[in-house]
């Protein structure tokens, strides 16, 4: 009987770059790592092309599947098929814009139910603290029964089913969620410096609408009540460079806190946004080059934590309404082009490969409390992604697997092929989901 399942030789990435290897699995998990001509025992051994290199699975901490309730936006079916094709392992599901929200333990049990036997990776869920579950002893429930933390607006999120917190409502959610040592995501614009938007194609206009001081108004509430209350503190989806000394200040203060942005405002910049293309509609907005400059660097000396997509798909009559950036919806499909995008990115200035990695799938994976993936080490999950960085191709939305073909990616040249995606020790195939659903993990 082999020694091993499966053997892959080859170029690998690990935190301290690429080297040649051979990584043993067996039962799942990586059995050891080994010299390439290694001579192993194995029941299939693969040699990887010259052209390829094995990474560890991504972990996407911010994806929206839209199911229940609005699955003509997406699906876990659809979300998780993409993700796989984008060489992204584990996803953890945001709390809106399914209907119900993932605000009471009931509402999540029905997001269980319609996400089990349709995954094709991993899948995980956060919740949501809304005013109606505060003080009702629905987040520590939530808590217990595996919601990996809690996601909370303090603007309107688009969705009246999922209101956000003013100060006060803030103030008691720190409270009880530090009580039992819960985790708190904030979307991160405050209400009151968000300008009404008129409507129309100008995307300068939309911009102005949501300027900076919204975000750094909100990220130095959110401090303040993380320093004063012990609470941790996520910030999601950083777009706004000025945002970045008040982190730096905080974390260095021992204050429990950490950001991520996403690879929309590391790839996409205002200035090249057509009047009319709602296609790149999000919130907070994407914002000029020397902005996004200034997000790299941050990810380069620790201030910002994680790269995830904030995948936030919906309808392309949604998306496209008028034309209009005060009426389209906001938010960005790109799930499947994470890890492309961003690499294409860092490839031009220089950034290595396995910096990539770390930014989007072990500091994900840590960031979730998942120490059993995230890397390519012995004794964790075999969830693996073969991947050829110069291989080189132009997006097509209508050839993703995201269920509307509409992304601000469409006619992107991008750099970086997801091959094949292993989950378990397995590649993921079309015949079944072989996914799992996952809770968080007590320390």
């Amino acid at each position: 009987m082999a020694e091993f399942d499966t053997v892959i030789r080859g170029r690998i990435v690990t935190p301290d770059g690429e080297r040649e290897a051979s990584v043993a699995i067996s039962n799942g998990l990586i059995a050891g790592i080994f010299e390439a001509d290694a001579a192993l025992d194995a029941r299939a051994d693969l040699v990887l092309a010259d052209d390829e290199v094995l990474l560890p699975g991504l972990v996407d901490t911010h994806v929206h599947a839209d199911e229940p309730g609005r699955t003509e936006w997406e699906g876990f079916a659809s979300a998780t098929a993409a993700a796989a094709a984008g060489g992204v392992t584990t996803v953890i599901d945001m709390p809106l814009n399914s209907i119900p929200p993932t605000t009471t333990v009931a509402a999540l049990r029905a997001k269980q139910a319609a996400a089990r036997d349709q995954v094709r990776v991993d899948v995980g869920f956060w919740g949501g603290a809304v005013p109606d579950n505060l003080g009702t002893g629905e987040l520590r429930a939530l808590h217990d029964a595996g919601a990996f933390g809690f996601k909370c607006f303090l603007a309107e999120t688009g969705v009246d089913e999922f209101r956000h917190l003013d100060q006060e409502q803030l103030e008691q959610a720190a409270r009880e969620l530090a009580a039992f040592d819960g985790l708190l995501l904030v979307h991160a614009e405050d209400a009151g410096h968000l300008h009404d938007h008129a409507g129309g194609g100008d995307y300068a206009d939309y911009l102005s609408s949501r300027p900076d001081v919204a975000e750094t108004a909100a990220v130095a509430r959110v401090i303040d009540v993380a320093r004063r209350t012990g609470l941790r503190a996520h910030i999601v989806h950083v777009s706004s460079a000025e945002v970045l000394p008040l982190l730096r200040a905080a974390k260095s203060d021992g204050v429990r806190i950490t950001a991520e942005t996403c690879p929309h405002y590391l790839t996409l910049a205002a200035d090249e946004i057509d009047d009319g293309d709602t296609s790149f509609k999000c919130a907070p907005p994407i914002r000029e080059r020397a902005n996004q400059d200034a997000l790299w660097a941050a990810l380069a000396d620790g201030t910002l934590d994680l790269v995830v997509s904030d995948h936030s798909p919906s309808t392309i009559e949604l998306k496209t309404r008028g034309h209009d950036f005060g009426q389209a919806w906001g938010g960005i499909a790109g799930l499947q082009l994470g890890l492309p995008a961003v690499w294409t990115a860092a490839r031009d200035r220089g950034v290595p490969l396995a910096d990539v990695v770390r930014w989007m799938s072990a500091n994900t994976a840590a960031f979730a409390g998942l120490a059993d993936r995230g890397g390519i080490a012995p004794g964790i999950r075999a969830d693996l992604v073969v991947f050829a960085p110069e291989a080189e191709f132009t997006v097509d939305a209508a050839a993703l697997k995201h269920k509307n073909p509409i992304t601000a990616y469409q006619g992107r040249a991008l750099r970086g092929e997801v091959r094949t995606t292993w989950l378990r020790g397995e590649p993921i195939g079309d015949d079944h989901p072989a996914g799992e659903l996952i809770a968080r993990k007590d320390d």
